[in-house]
């Protein structure tokens, strides 16, 4: 069997070894899943929800060696971690909950002796592409609610962190789901376009979710739509916080912090962009700096510090290339730092963004945000939409109707009011906009995404034809 290895990002060493298949791996793959799909798709509600409960149990008690796969292979704190494992767990309850929620309907017919139902019916084999930042809620999220409705999945892991989405199908298949059901494939990265090319054109793969970046979002599309298969894409962000001249500015900055900087700011929805009102900008950046500078990074392994690594250093030269670009064309550094262990980046906060620099437009993906200075309300949302992105975005105001207004017209997926832009539960409907994506997890929403909506009829009277 050949295999490929995961480095530790800070120490070099071998995090984890993993099969790597190839493309011609995948048809027997596909067609083991396209088995087990007649047998789960047929086996009723409460019988899915019974599996999928002990699944979450399952994940949980694989805890110890989730932490430790995921500060080996991507350089995670504990907290991040255990963060990961509570939700994911959670998001596989909510899957659990729903198997009875997939509704329905019977619809008034103009045809008289027919009765018209809207059912809903599993898809068949379903692919769920995930990666290394949240890789157990992402793992998750990417086959739960899929298999609360009735489909078989395969879980394309990221060969950034293969052994933690490995523990995710080791732990589903102690769970008891029926041979073939829930299926793993993993790749060394010099194999990853073969490989996933392979898996969108497998004629068992009915449907793809993909977790990642727009780049790579627009070509896993485009292969799609060769075949018309639908596609749900939750990619990039360039997130808005919006600080109002009414907002409560030490509110503001608590969420600022850990919008912008939880897990070293490399979350999708992290907050990239602080808008803030021209009249408060001064006393904001300075209690945010001021907050900034209690947050030191280090070591994860050693748990000393809130914040720890980035995933490589790849993502470090991308940040101060961000950061130096911003300050030669006029912004201010009011927080940095150099970075240590080789990918142990500190905090980093820049003041005086304009549209102009690259900071504003690019996603950092890193411990690096931006202040920038807006007029007035009208401003800040003109500042806020200024982005091919749309994913989540927050805004401060003591006025809840105004808060309300302005989330009104800002264009993204999602919008909290006077709450960080990171944010997530298993029962809401998870998805952006534009750039950042199509298509809903989570919830209701996800049913709506990963089954298909068929219209059956029947007669309780004879027929009656013009022809």
């Amino acid at each position: 069997m050949r295999q490929f290895t995961r480095l530790n990002p800070m120490t070099g060493e071998v995090a984890s070894t993993a099969e790597a298949m190839t493309a011609a791996d995948i048809p027997a793959i596909a067609a083991r899943a396209q088995a087990g799909f007649a047998v789960w798709s047929n086996m009723g509600p409460n019988a899915r929800r019974a599996v999928l409960t002990k699944a979450a149990d399952a994940l949980v008690a694989k805890k110890d060696l989730f932490i430790a796969a995921m500060m080996g292979e991507i350089g995670a704190t504990a907290g991040w971690a255990m963060f990961n494992l509570m939700l994911a767990a959670g998001m596989i309850r909510e899957a659990a909950a729903l198997t009875t929620q997939i509704q329905g309907e019977v619809i008034p017919s103009d045809h008289h002796g027919t009765v018209a139902m809207a059912l809903r019916e599993p898809v068949g084999v379903l692919l769920g592409i995930a990666p290394w930042n949240a890789p157990i809620i992402l793992g998750v999220r990417a086959i739960a609610v899929p298999l609360a409705c009735g489909n078989a999945v395969i879980l394309k892991a990221s060969e950034q962190c293969p052994r933690t989405h490995a523990l995710i199908i080791e732990a589903f298949a102690e769970a008891g789901f029926p041979e073939g059901v829930v299926n793993v494939v993993t790749n060394a990265p010099e194999d990853a376009a073969a490989v996933v090319g392979a898996l969108i054109d497998a004629p068992e793969v009915k449907r793809i979710n993909f977790t990642g970046s727009t780049a790579v979002g627009k070509i896993i599309a485009k292969r799609a739509a060769e075949h018309l298969k639908p596609v749900l894409l939750e990619l990039g962000g360039k997130a808005p916080m919006l600080v109002l001249e009414d907002a409560d500015l030490d509110e503001a900055v608590k969420a600022a912090a850990f919008g912008a900087y939880m897990n070293q700011g490399q979350i999708c929805m992290s907050t990239e962009r602080i808008i803030v009102v021209a009249t408060v900008a001064d006393e904001f950046a300075a209690k945010f700096a001021a907050k900034v500078g209690t947050m030191p990074a280090g070591d994860p392994t050693l748990g000393t510090t809130p914040l720890g690594a980035v995933v490589d250093r790849k993502t470090v030269e991308h940040c101060y290339g961000l950061i130096d670009d911003a300050v030669s064309h006029g912004a201010k550094l009011l927080v940095g730092g150099e970075t240590t262990l080789n990918v142990v980046m500190p905090a980093h906060l820049v003041d005086h963004v304009t549209p102009y620099m690259k900071l504003f437009r690019d996603e950092s993906f890193g411990p690096v945000v931006g202040i920038i200075r807006a007029r007035d309300e009208a401003h800040a949302i003109e500042l806020a939409n200024d982005t091919a992105y749309g994913l989540s975005s927050a805004v401060f105001t003591r006025d809840t109707a105004r808060g309300l207004r302005v989330a009104k017209q800002i264009h993204a997926g999602i919008c909290h009011i006077n709450a960080s832009t990171v944010s997530d539960e298993p029962q809401m409907p998870f998805g952006g906009m534009k750039a950042s994506g199509y298509g809903r997890f989570g919830g209701k929403a996800g049913i709506d995404s990963f089954t298909e909506l068929r219209w059956v009829t029947f007669e309780t009277e004879p027929g009656h034809y013009p022809i």
